[in-house]
C-alpha cells in the first residue's frame, strides 16, 4: 500500500462532469490498494469572478475579507468532490485549510505556509477515509482565513504530502507532463520522463507554467516526489525527483522562455565604488525584483548599467530611478519588447561548451544577444521578442532535443 496525494486544478474540476471524472480517478487509485488524500482548486473561472466581486465593491478592499471571499471557491469544490466520492461508495469528507490546520503567516493574499499539523488527516486516512482538502488556503496568526496566492493549490498539495509522509504527490493538470520546451511553439518538443528538482525549479522560475515555483521549492526541501499528469488522458506523466533517481542525465533537459521581461539601461553613470549599491538599493526598498544585470566600463570614467525587471514593474522601476537614485547618470532608456530564453540541465555541471552552443545557434539565425546570465545549471539570454519562436526552435535542435 502506498500513500498518495492527488491534486486537481481548476480545469480538471471545471464542471460537474469533470468532478465526476476526478472522483473516478480517485477511486481507481483506491482500487489499487492505496491511501489517498486529494487537494482541489476552485472550478475554472470561479476565483476570477470572486476577485472581480471584491474589486467592484472596493479597489482598496480589506485583504482579510478578500481572503474570506476567494477561499470559498476551493471549499465548494472540495464539498462537491466529497459528495461525488460518497456516491461511488467511498468514505470521504471535505477539509478546509483551517480545519487541518494549515498554518500560514499573516501576508493575506500571498501568505506562505509556516506549518501543517497532519495528525487529523493521518488518522482519517488510516480509518479508510479519503481526505478532500481545499487548496490555496490556510489560517494566519490572526485566526483569519488566509490565501496562498495564485497557484497556491500546488503548494498545498506538496505541503500536505510532506506532512503525512506521502510516497508521491500527483499533480493533475491540462497538460500530460513536462516538455523539453513549449510544444505549442516547437512541434518537435518531447515529454521528459524524469526531471530533477533543481531543473524543474529553474524551468518554473524562468517561464514554464507547468508547476508553481513555490511548490517545487517545497518539494525539493522535503524531498517529495511529484508526478505531473493529465486529468484528461491516461498517458504517463513526468516525475520530478531527486537527481540521484535519474540514471542518464541529459546535457540540456529543457528550454524555457519568459515574455514578462523589461530592460532598463542607465547610460553614463560615474564609475566609482558604491555605484551598484546606489542604484539597486532603492529598487530593493521599493520591492522591485531585479533579475539580469550587466555593467560595462568605458574609457571616459563612466559606466553603463543594464538590468531587467518584470514588465508590470517597469513603470515603477523607472519612477524609482528618476526620483530616488542619487547616483549621477547622463540618460536612461527602457525596452519592453524583449524576452528571456534559458537552457537548463544538470548535465552542464560536468560538460563544457554549453553556452558556446547557445551563442552559435543564435548567431547562425542572426539573433543578437543583449544580456547574458548564468548559473551552475542554466544559461539565460535576453533577446528581442520578435525572435522568440525562431530562437526556441534553433536551440531545441542545437541541443539534440527534437523528438525522433
Amino acid at each position: 500500500m502506498a500513500r498518495i496525494v492527488q491534486k486537481f486544478g481548476g480545469t480538471s474540476v471545471g464542471d460537474i462532469a469533470r468532478i465526476r471524472n476526478v472522483a473516478n480517478r480517485v477511486k481507481a487509485e483506491i482500487d489499487r490498494g492505496n491511501e489517498v488524500a486529494v487537494v482541489v482548486s476552485a472550478m475554472s473561472g470561479v476565483t476570477n469572478q470572486l476577485v472581480a466581486y471584491c474589486n467592484e465593491l472596493s479597489a482598496d478592499h480589506d485583504q482579510r475579507e478578500y481572503d474570506a471571499v476567494v477561499a470559498t471557491g476551493e471549499q465548494v469544490t472540495s464539498g462537491l468532490l466529497a459528495i461525488a466520492l460518497q456516491g461511488l461508495g467511498i468514505q470521504a469528507r471535505s477539509w478546509s485549510g483551517w480545519q487541518i490546520p494549515i498554518i500560514s503567516d499573516d501576508a493575506h493574499g500571498k501568505a506562505r505556509i509556516v506549518d501543517i499539523k497532519g495528525d487529523e488527516i493521518d488518522k482519517s486516512m488510516k480509518a479508510g477515509h479519503v481526505a478532500v482538502i481545499a487548496g490555496f488556503q490556510g489560517i494566519g496568526p490572526d485566526n483569519r482565513v488566509s490565501t496562498l496566492g495564485r497557484g497556491g493549490s500546488d503548494t498545498t498539495a506538496v505541503a500536505v504530502a510532506a506532512a503525512i509522509k506521502a510516497d508521491r504527490c500527483d499533480i493533475y493538470t491540462d497538460v500530460d507532463g513536462v516538455y523539453t520546451t513549449d510544444p505549442r511553439i516547437v512541434k518537435s518538443a518531447r515529454k521528459v520522463d524524469k526531471i530533477s528538482y533543481e531543473e524543474m525549479l529553474e524551468m518554473a522560475s524562468l517561464g514554464a507554467k507547468v508547476l508553481q515555483t513555490r511548490s517545487v521549492e517545497m518539494a525539493m526541501k522535503h524531498r517529495v516526489r511529484v508526478q505531473v499528469l493529465s486529468s484528461f488522458s491516461d498517458a504517463p506523466g513526468t516525475l520530478v525527483c531527486d537527481e540521484d533517481e535519474i540514471v542518464e542525465k541529459e546535457l540540456v533537459t529543457g528550454i524555457a522562455y519568459s515574455r514578462d521581461e523589461a530592460k532598463v539601461t542607465l547610460i553614463g553613470v560615474s564609475d566609482q565604488p558604491g555605484i551598484a549599491a546606489g542604484v539597486f538599493g532603492p529598487l530593493s526598498a521599493a520591492n522591485i525584483n531585479v533579475d539580469m544585470i550587466v555593467q560595462n566600463t568605458s574609457q571616459d570614467g563612466t559606466t553603463d548599467i543594464t538590468f531587467t525587471t518584470t514588465r508590470t514593474d517597469l513603470d515603477r522601476a523607472l519612477k524609482v530611478v528618476k526620483e530616488s537614485i542619487k547616483v549621477p547618470y547622463k540618460s536612461i532608456g527602457s525596452d519592453k519588447s524583449v524576452v528571456k530564453v534559458s537552457v537548463i540541465g544538470v548535465g552542464m555541471r560536468s560538460h563544457a561548451g554549453v553556452a558556446q552552443t547557445m551563442f552559435k545557434a543564435l548567431a547562425d539565425k542572426g539573433i543578437n544577444i543583449q544580456v547574458i546570465s548564468t548559473s551552475e545549471i542554466k544559461v539565460s539570454v535576453l533577446i528581442a521578442e520578435e525572435y522568440t519562436e525562431l530562437a526556441l526552435r534553433a536551440l531545441h535542435t542545437a541541443y539534440g532535443l527534437d523528438a525522433a
